[in-house]
């Protein structure tokens, strides 16, 4: 992963995106998504807030909507899919509608795949790959060579996660990027009943810090939890992990005093 970041955005600003997932195959089941998780970390790393995710079919109507609706919202929209040789290929028609500008082959799109497939195989169904809204921004796809795009604020990139990734990288240095958000992630030992009371008291007096809590079951311990705190700031950060640890330890001595 390429944990580099682009132009930074205004000091201390925080920088929000969106994630656009387009897809019959991703609703239906037939196609389990491996790009939220990794995009989720992926853009943390480089100070860009998930704060929305959406999956849409391959409908039109619905990608345009929903690509006004985020775009307007959210410093980035980052999409996934759809930007195939197939019919059902459509991204590229919808986000240009979106914005009201045209489609067209593209020269600079198909150069570029002209470096991995021959001119006499460069027929018509490959050559949508090449089709880009007008004003749009390549892309690179050092994987399979057919670009995604960027318009305005919104970056279109492929479905198939190693071709994702591979333009997520080359798309990362010119992202305006804010303030990392810093984490640490503290082992309770202890079911979450057990803190959920004195765990809100300690978030009420750091307003500033993201705390939640995570089950989980482990085999020969049973029920724990997890908290993790986020913030922006590492003295805060820190504040809240020492207040925490002090609350965790006075629960246990608690239970400790009950047996």
């Amino acid at each position: 992963m390429n944990e580099s970041s682009g132009p930074p955005s205004e000091a201390g600003a925080v920088v929000t995106a969106a994630l656009l997932v387009i897809g019959d195959e991703i609703l239906s089941g037939r196609t389990k998504d491996k790009n939220i998780g990794y995009i989720a970390e992926y853009l943390t790393n480089v100070g860009i807030d998930l704060c929305e995710v959406r999956v849409v079919p391959d409908v039109e109507d619905e990608i345009v909507a929903a690509v006004n609706a985020l775009r307007h919202r959210y410093t980035h929209v980052f999409t996934t899919g759809g930007i195939g040789p197939t019919h059902d290929d459509i991204t590229a028609d919808a986000v240009a509608r979106a914005f009201g500008v045209a489609t067209d082959v593209d020269p600079r799109a198909v150069a570029l795949l002209l470096e991995r497939i021959p001119k006499d195989q460069l027929n018509e169904a490959r050559l949508r790959m090449a089709r880009i809204p007008a004003g749009a921004e390549l892309i690179e796809n050092s994987v399979s060579k057919a670009p995604g795009f960027s318009l305005g604020n919104v970056h279109v990139m492929a479905g198939v996660p190693t071709i994702m990734q591979a333009m997520l990288d080359g798309l990362a240095p010119r992202l305006a990027t804010g303030r990392r958000v810093l984490s640490r992630s503290v082992p309770a030992g202890l079911k979450e009943g057990d803190i959920a009371g004195p765990l809100a008291a300690v978030q009420a007096a750091f307003p500033d810090v993201s705390m939640g809590s995570y089950p989980s079951f482990e085999e020969g311990v049973g029920f724990t939890t997890t908290l993790v705190l986020r913030s922006r700031a590492e003295a805060r950060l820190a504040e809240a992990e020492a207040a925490v640890q002090a609350m965790l330890a006075e629960v246990r001595a608690g239970r400790a005093a009950d047996t």
